[in-house]
C-alpha cells in the first residue's frame, strides 16, 4: 500500500510537470500571421495575405518591424467580394487586393486605447508615374469606438502578438477616395453638404470620386472646416448654405480643387500661381502655409498631406471665393 501511494505521488507530480511546461509553451507569443492562421474565422484574410506574398510580412522575421493590423474576418470579406463584383479573392487583381491589405497596416503598435480622432498612415502606396505617397487613414474615436474610414469598426482590439497588435474590425477598409475622407472626417461636415447639394449642376462627389489614371484624377483638394463655413456665412450676411445660390457655389466649389495634379506641401512655395478648376489662387510659405484669393482674403492652410487613393487634400481654415 504505502509502494502504491509513493508511485502514485510521482505520476502526481510528473502529470504537474508536464501541464507546467504545456502552460508555458501555449503562452509564449505568436505572431500575427500565425494568430490569423489558427483562426477559422479569418482563412480569407490569411489565403489573402499568402496570394500576395505578404505573410512573410506577419510573421515577425524581423524583430524591428511591429504594426497594427486592422484584421476583417471571413464575413466582413464576403461581403467585399459582394459589394465589389468579384466571385472569390482569387477574381481580385493581385496588386489591388495587395494595395487594399495594405491599407489595413498602420507601422508601429497602437493600442486600442491609444486611439486618437484623427489621420494615419498606412502601408498601402498612392502610385502615379514616380510619386509614391503613403495612403492616410481617418481614425475617430468616440468614447471608446473606434471607425476606421467612415465605414469599418473596430469590434474587437488588443489581440497582442509577437510583431504589433491585431484589432478586429466587421468590414474591410476601403482604399478612400477624396470623398470617403470627406464622408469620414466631421470637421469637413458642412463642405460634405456642398458638395452634395441636390440642386448643383455639377456632381461634385462623383467627380472627386474619379479612380486614379482616368481624367481629371488625380486632385488636390483645399478642404475648409465647419468653422471656415460658419464664418464665411457669417461674412456674407447669410444664416445658411441653403443661402449661397447655385452659380455661386458651384464656382466657389471648383476654386478648391486643382486637377490633374497630386500637389504636397513640399510643392508650395512663395507666390506660387495654382491653377484651380474656378481660376487662379496664391501660395505662399513663409511664416506658414497660405493661400490667397482673388479678393485679398488669405486662408491658413491648417493640416497638410492627407493622401487619398485619387488624390491630395489640404484642410484651410477659410473660403475661397470667387473674383
Amino acid at each position: 500500500m504505502k509502494k502504491f501511494k509513493i508511485l502514485f505521488t510521482l505520476i502526481l507530480l510528473s502529470l504537474t510537470y508536464s501541464c507546467t511546461v504545456d502552460e508555458e509553451i501555449d503562452n509564449s507569443p505568436r505572431t500575427i500571421l500565425s494568430i490569423l492562421e489558427s483562426s477559422s474565422n479569418y482563412s480569407y484574410l490569411t489565403y489573402a495575405l499568402q496570394k500576395t506574398n505578404l505573410d512573410t510580412s506577419f510573421n515577425g522575421l524581423n524583430v524591428n518591424d511591429l504594426y497594427t493590423f486592422f484584421a476583417p474576418n471571413n464575413m466582413a470579406f464576403s461581403r467585399f467580394l459582394m459589394d465589389a463584383g468579384f466571385n472569390n479573392i482569387d477574381d481580385v487583381p493581385v496588386e489591388i487586393l495587395k494595395k487594399l491589405l495594405l491599407n489595413h497596416v498602420v507601422v508601429d503598435v497602437i493600442r486600442y486605447r491609444d486611439f486618437e480622432t484623427g489621420y494615419f498612415k498606412t502601408a498601402a502606396q498612392y502610385i502615379n508615374g514616380n510619386s509614391m505617397k503613403n495612403l492616410s487613414i481617418h481614425i475617430e474615436q468616440v468614447n471608446m469606438r473606434v471607425t476606421l474610414n467612415g465605414e469599418s469598426m473596430v469590434t474587437q482590439g488588443n489581440v497582442y502578438a509577437s510583431n504589433g497588435v491585431i484589432h478586429a474590425v466587421n468590414r474591410v477598409i476601403p482604399l478612400p477616395s477624396i470623398v470617403t475622407f470627406a464622408k469620414a472626417d466631421k470637421n469637413l461636415e458642412i463642405l460634405l453638404s456642398a458638395l452634395t447639394r441636390q440642386d448643383l449642376t455639377t456632381d461634385f462627389a462623383s467627380v472627386l470620386s474619379t479612380d486614379i489614371g482616368t481624367s481629371p484624377a488625380p486632385f488636390t483638394v483645399f478642404a475648409p472646416t465647419n468653422q471656415a463655413f460658419i464664418d464665411l456665412l457669417t461674412e456674407l450676411g447669410l444664416s445658411s448654405l441653403s443661402d449661397i445660390d447655385e452659380t455661386t457655389l458651384k464656382t466657389m466649389l471648383t476654386y478648391h480643387v486643382i486637377g490633374e495634379v497630386n500637389a504636397y506641401s513640399t510643392d508650395l512655395t512663395d507666390n506660387l500661381e495654382l491653377n484651380t478648376l474656378g481660376g487662379q489662387v496664391t501660395a505662399n510659405v513663409s511664416g506658414g502655409a497660405t493661400l490667397t484669393d482673388g479678393n485679398n482674403r488669405v486662408s491658413n492652410i491648417i493640416a497638410i498631406d492627407i493622401q487619398a487613393n485619387n488624390g491630395v487634400i489640404h484642410i484651410i481654415d477659410k473660403v475661397i471665393l470667387p473674383n
